[in-house]
């Protein structure tokens, strides 16, 4: 056998390389099976341009794992190696054999050939888990002779003849014993429908111990045999949906792929298939899954491929960060990479593949506003958190989709901003009012509604960040909660508004102030007296909408800016029989008790249509409503 060393063509010797190479050991099923797609590959373009002669193979990428003799086994039918190609593509490190074979034949190759490999290093990936690799490998050249190359990890290998007598070439793997888990064929099995189940070329499994075990029973013959039957079959799709056209595919089609790719039974919304030539090569899916209501229950899925060779889930810097609340699967063959297929290059070349992507899914959300829109409101509730979850993090995908934007609003039905302020501008100008809670405002709602007034839900905590980012980009617009102000719409006009009644009001108001604080102990509280048109309303609670969003906003992220109460507001409605009872009595002293009982009763009934109530305030509200009502029957009698 001959003698030789490798040649370092790099800073990085072997054993850096077997420790350091790749994050996920796993891996180097990954990159052996791709070097046999390439293998393949290469003959089958050779073939095409008169370069090799043509035969009846089935091209085919076997794998197979022998637990008794420690071995994994990776053979291909592809091109093959002569002992001088061994030494120059193997021997030495970081020379990449696809490369070389791209700038020798790349005249006669089309613009979209592909060659899996570019970097020369993935087939030392094998020395992760093997305390020794064998080669052995019959080129496709008539009278080539075949070779074995053997290597233990360290620097010195062995080259000489070897017996295969079939085309292509063996990789076996001798698994060292800190890796035996390797040795599990459902181990490889995984390993292979994770990497390699979209690669190009047909693969096949076979468990070798399996095969040896002539001593089973009748019972577990019959399970070898349909294990055999099994293992017939490859264990990868060599034709993934995204290669066809997209006026090729079907709804069912789409419908099958998402099911069988994502193992989700429930049916995506829609979706949006990207087929991209230039200036990059680029095609996928992207679904639109159901999404739940809060943001931090969503699970998306992006799968990147390279060549159909899978990457890995959600890489944010090729992917929108907001768009990984998706499902999907994106094939870009020019993607960046570095060594180990695992990272992206930062680049611009990334930067415009990002940009691409938001577009398209823009351009596909405006598509089913403008042409689909009964249907786009149907989705809304469904996509809501994603699309605004995107326009917070994302300003150019916000401007691509800006006049797509709907609300619910409380007259459940869907609008964009600008129809809800256009159908709202006699009543409140560049104004927006919104509910977080439909049951809890439920008295604000009815209010607004038997004045023919309306507001949107917004209800999940991605809102507030959401209106703050949509009131930065629509200067003029504010968002105010419907308990954050009470519109003229709402006030009775018949009021007499002058010069002396304002004095007045002023005077009672601070009078009124006084009598709730010292009823209610609540020392931040202001009251005013206001003629709203409703008369079933005793009285609502207004607090600021800059204070009330800034201690929502502290209270999510953690924040704290001391405990200071937050200023609220109760307006008094004097057209309300109840308010009016409480001003004709309020400075009686001999009705003290009443007093104190009817303003803790306003002013908890007030409450109650802001936030919930706590243990101790709900426990005096009941005990409080049971005297009233026992006050009530006495009088009655």
């Amino acid at each position: 056998m001959e003698k030789g060393s490798l040649s370092i063509n790099s800073e990085n010797i072997l054993p850096i390389i077997k420790k350091w190479l790749y994050s996920d050991t796993d891996i180097f099923v990954r990159e052996l099976v791709s070097n046999g797609c390439d293998a393949v590959t290469k003959l089958k373009k050779l073939i095409s341009m008169g370069e090799a002669k043509a035969d009846d193979s089935n091209f085919r990428i076997n794998v197979s794992v022998d637990k008794e003799n420690k071995t994994i086994k990776f053979s291909d039918n592809g091109i093959g190696m002569t002992a001088d190609e061994i030494k120059e593509y193997i021997a030495q490190i970081a020379f990449s054999g696809a490369n070389d074979f791209i700038n020798k034949y790349k005249e006669k190759m089309d613009e979209g050939s592909d060659i899996i490999g570019h970097f020369g290093l993935g087939f030392y990936s094998a020395f992760m888990v093997a305390d020794k690799v064998q080669i052995d490998s019959l080129s496709y050249k008539e009278g080539a002779a075949a070779a074995r190359w053997i290597c233990d990890g360290g620097i010195e290998y062995e080259l000489g003849e070897s017996d295969k007598t079939e085309r292509g070439t063996d990789i076996i793997l001798y698994i060292g014993e800190d890796n035996k888990e390797f040795l599990n064929p459902y181990k490889i099995k995984e390993i292979l429908a994770k990497y390699c189940y979209f690669m190009p070329i047909e693969i096949f499994f076979e468990d070798l111990n399996e095969k040896k075990d002539e001593n089973k029973n009748n019972e577990e013959s019959t399970v070898e045999e349909n294990n055999e039957q099994e293992e017939k079959k490859p264990v990868n799709k060599t034709n993934p949906l995204w290669l066809k056209a997209p006026k090729d595919c079907t709804d069912e089609e789409y419908k099958k792929f998402y099911h069988e790719v994502f193992t989700d039974f429930n049916e995506p919304l829609f979706w949006i298939h990207l087929n991209m030539d230039y200036p990059f090569r680029l095609k996928g899916i992207l679904y639109f899954p159901k999404l739940k209501h809060e943001l931090d229950s969503i699970e998306g899925q992006v799968k990147l491929y390279n060549n159909q060779v899978f990457i890995a889930d959600n890489i944010k810097e090729v992917i929108p960060e907001f768009l990984l609340l998706l499902k999907g699967t994106i094939d870009c063959p020019d993607l960046p990479l570095n060594v180990s297929r695992s990272f992206l290059q930062n680049d611009g070349y990334v930067t415009k593949m990002s940009g691409y992507i938001t577009k398209k899914v823009a351009d596909k959300l405006n598509e089913l506003f403008k042409k689909e829109r009964e249907e786009y409101e149907k989705f809304w509730d469904n996509i809501a958190q994603f699309i605004k979850y995107g326009c917070i993090k994302d300003k150019d995908f916000y401007d691509k989709i800006k006049e797509s934007l709907l609300f619910k609003t409380t007259k459940d039905d869907y609008v964009t901003l600008s129809e809800y302020l256009d159908r709202n501008k006699e009543k409140h100008e560049n104004k927006v009012f919104y509910v977080t809670d439909e049951k809890q405002q439920a008295q604000y709602v009815k209010m607004f509604n038997d004045n023919s007034m309306e507001a949107v839900i917004l209800d999940t905590r991605l809102d507030n960040p959401y209106i703050s980012v949509l009131e930065m980009y629509n200067n003029e617009v504010r968002f105010e909660r419907i308990d954050a102000d009470i519109e003229s719409s709402l006030k009775d006009k018949d009021e007499n508004e002058n010069e002396d009644s304002s004095e007045e009001d002023n005077k009672n108001n601070e009078s009124l102030e006084k009598l709730f604080r010292d009823m209610t102990g609540v020392e931040n509280l202001k009251v005013k007296a206001e003629s709203l048109k409703s008369n079933q309303v005793s009285g609502i609670i207004q607090i600021s909408e800059q204070a009330r969003r800034m201690s929502e906003m502290s209270s999510i992220y953690g924040m704290s800016f001391g405990d200071m109460p937050i200023e609220q507001t109760l307006i008094l409605n004097k057209n309300n029989d109840v308010v009016k009872l409480l001003l004709s009595i309020k400075d009686d002293d001999g009705r003290k008790d009443d007093i104190e009982l009817v303003c803790k009763q306003i002013y908890d009934l007030a409450s109650m249509s802001n936030k919930p109530l706590d243990m101790k305030e709900m426990t005096n509200f009941i005990e409080r409503s049971n005297k009233i009502l026992e006050l009530a029957l006495k009088n009655a009698e």
